[in-house]
C-alpha cells in the first residue's frame, strides 16, 4: 500500500506544490478568525457567514458585469474592480447577517440560533437563485458550493497562481489585525462587560470580526467553497484548542494543524482514491477534490487530538484515571502494612516480635490478606504492589510484603493525614461520627501538607484521634 501511494506522489508537478501552498494560506487565514468564533460559541455564525455571503458574491458580479457593459469599468481594470466589488459585498453581507441576526433574536424574541437559522437560509436562497436565474451571471454553482482549487492553481508556466497571492494577502492582512487588536479581542472574547467598562467597545469589536470573516470566506470560496470552507473555519481552531489551554498556543497550534491539513489533503486526494477504486473494479477513478479531503484531514487531526489530547483526549484521560487508580491502590498498600506494623508493635508478650529487629520481618503481610484488607482488586493489586517494589518502598520476602523505610515514611504520613481529617471531621461535623473512616480513606490521598499544616494548627496538635489511635508525628 505504501508503495503505491509512493508511486502516486512520484508523479507530483509544480501544479500540485502551489495547490498545497495556496490551500494551506487560505486554510491558515480561516483559522485565525475561526478561533475567536469558536471561543465565543459562535461558530455556527460562521457556518452562516460562509452561505450568507453568496448573495454578496452574485451582486457583485452583477455589478461589475453591469459597469463592464456600460463602459464605466475597462476590460484591463475589470479584475481588480471586480476583486474589490467582491470583498466590499462579503463585507457589506457580513455586517448584515449579525445585524439582523442580532435583530431577529430581540424584535422577534426568538432563541438566538433560530434567528441566525432564519437569517442565513434566507440570505443563501437568495444568493442561488441570483446565481441560477439572474441573466448573464456565468458563475458555477459547483464551484462556489464545493471550490475548485486545482483549476485556480493552474498556470501555463507553472508560476504563481494569482490565487496564490490573494491568499497570502488574505493571510498577512488577519495576522495584521490580529496582532493590531489582539488585547481588545482576547478581553470582549472571554468577559464583553469587562471590556466594555475599560473601554473596549464590544459591539465593534463583534462586527469586525464578523467583516473580516466575511471577508476571508470570499477568498476561501476560491479554494473550498462556501460548503467546506466551515471545516477550516472551525475544525482546525477546535483541534488547537483540544491540545492547548492558552490563546496564543491554540492560535498557533491551529495554524499548523490547517497547514498540515492542506498537505495531507492534497496527498489523500491523488493516492487514494486510484488506490482503493482499483481494487474495487472503478479503474478510471483517478483523484478526489482537494478541498473535499482537506476536510477529511482536518476531521481526521481532530479525532486524534479528541482520543490523545494530553488533557482533554479521551484516551488519556482513561490512562489518568488508571494510573492515579494505581497510585491511590499502592498508597492503601503501605496503610495497610503500616497499620500491620502497628498492631505487631501493641502485641504483649511472646507474640509480640522483638522491637529491636528489622521492621520489614514486623510489617510481613501474604499479599491476598494485603489485597482484601486494602479493598483492591487482584489486577489493580498487582499493579500497584510492582510499581511500590520497583519504587522501593515495598519487598517481598517468603512470608509475605513488607515496607522498606521509605515505604513506611509514606505510610506513615498517609496515616497521619487520615487521622487528622477523622479529628477534624469530629470536632467539626459530629453527625459524621458513623463515617469517619470512610471519608478519611479518601480524603488521605489528597491531603497535601499545606493541609496538613492548617489541620495540624487548628486542632492544636493533636495526639489520638477519635478512636484512640496514636497519630503519627
Amino acid at each position: 500500500m505504501l508503495h503505491d501511494i509512493f508511486h502516486h506522489l512520484s508523479k507530483w508537478q509544480p501544479l500540485d506544490t502551489w495547490i498545497v501552498l495556496t490551500a494551506a494560506l487560505i486554510g491558515m487565514a480561516c483559522v485565525l478568525p475561526g478561533n475567536f468564533l469558536l471561543l465565543r460559541r459562535q461558530s455556527m455564525m460562521g457556518d452562516a457567514l460562509s452561505h450568507t455571503t453568496l448573495p454578496g458574491i452574485a451582486m457583485a458580479f452583477l455589478l461589475a458585469q453591469w459597469l463592464k457593459s456600460h463602459g464605466y469599468v475597462s476590460p484591463e481594470t475589470y479584475d481588480a474592480f471586480w476583486l474589490t466589488a467582491l470583498f466590499v459585498g462579503a463585507v457589506i453581507i457580513g455586517l448584515l447577517t449579525a445585524l439582523l441576526s442580532e435583530a431577529v433574536h430581540s424584535l422577534g424574541r426568538v432563541e438566538a440560533s433560530a434567528a441566525l437559522g432564519v437569517v442565513f437560509t434566507s440570505l443563501f436562497a437568495l444568493g442561488l437563485i441570483l446565481v441560477r436565474l439572474v441573466p448573464g451571471t456565468d458563475l458555477d454553482p459547483d464551484c462556489v458550493l464545493y471550490g475548485a482549487i486545482e483549476a485556480n492553481a493552474a498556470t501555463n508556466d507553472g508560476s504563481a497562481p494569482s490565487i496564490f497571492y490573494v491568499s497570502g494577502a488574505s493571510l498577512a492582512i488577519n495576522l495584521v489585525l490580529l496582532i493590531a487588536f489582539f488585547k481588545e479581542l482576547r478581553i470582549s472574547t472571554f468577559d464583553p462587560g469587562l471590556a466594555t467598562a475599560m473601554g473596549i467597545h464590544a459591539r465593534a469589536m463583534h462586527l469586525g470580526l464578523m467583516a473580516v470573516t466575511a471577508a476571508t470566506l470570499v477568498v476561501a470560496f476560491q479554494s473550498v467553497g462556501s460548503i467546506l470552507v466551515i471545516a477550516m473555519l472551525i475544525v482546525p481552531a477546535a483541534t488547537g484548542r483540544m491540545l492547548c489551554d492558552r490563546l496564543g498556543p491554540t492560535i498557533v497550534v491551529s495554524l499548523l494543524v490547517a497547514a498540515l491539513s492542506a498537505a495531507a489533503g492534497h496527498v489523500m486526494a491523488i493516492s487514494l482514491p486510484p488506490l482503493i477504486f482499483s481494487r474495487l473494479g472503478f479503474a478510471k477513478v483517478g483523484s478526489a477534490s482537494t478541498a473535499g479531503m482537506m476536510a477529511v484531514a482536518a476531521g481526521g487531526l481532530l479525532t486524534a487530538a479528541l482520543a490523545f489530547a494530553p488533557r482533554q483526549g479521551v484516551v488519556s484521560r482513561v490512562l489518568a484515571r488508571a494510573w492515579m487508580s494505581i497510585k491511590i491502590a499502592g498508597e492503601d498498600w503501605l496503610g495497610v502494612l503500616y497499620r500491620q506494623e502497628e498492631l505487631t508493635a501493641e502485641m504483649p508478650g511472646p507474640q509480640r516480635s522483638d522491637p529491636q529487629r528489622s521492621g520489614p520481618q514486623r510489617s510481613a503481610l501474604p499479599a491476598p490478606l494485603v489485597a482484601q484488607s486494602s479493598g483492591l482488586g487482584a489486577f489493580i493489586s498487582r499493579l500497584a504492589v510492582t510499581r511500590l517494589r520497583w519504587q522501593g518502598k515495598v519487598v517481598a520476602a517468603a512470608e509475605g510484603y513488607h515496607l522498606t523505610e521509605l515505604g513506611r515514611q509514606e505510610g506513615r504520613q498517609l496515616i497521619r493525614a487520615h487521622r487528622l481529617w477523622e479529628t477534624y471531621l469530629a470536632r467539626n461535623f459530629p453527625e459524621t461520627a458513623t463515617h469517619l473512616h470512610e471519608s478519611a480513606h479518601v480524603a488521605e490521598h489528597f491531603v497535601s501538607p499545606k493541609i496538613e499544616e492548617q489541620l495540624t494548627a487548628e486542632l492544636d496538635r493533636p495526639q489520638q484521634d477519635p478512636q484512640g489511635k496514636s497519630i503519627p508525628q
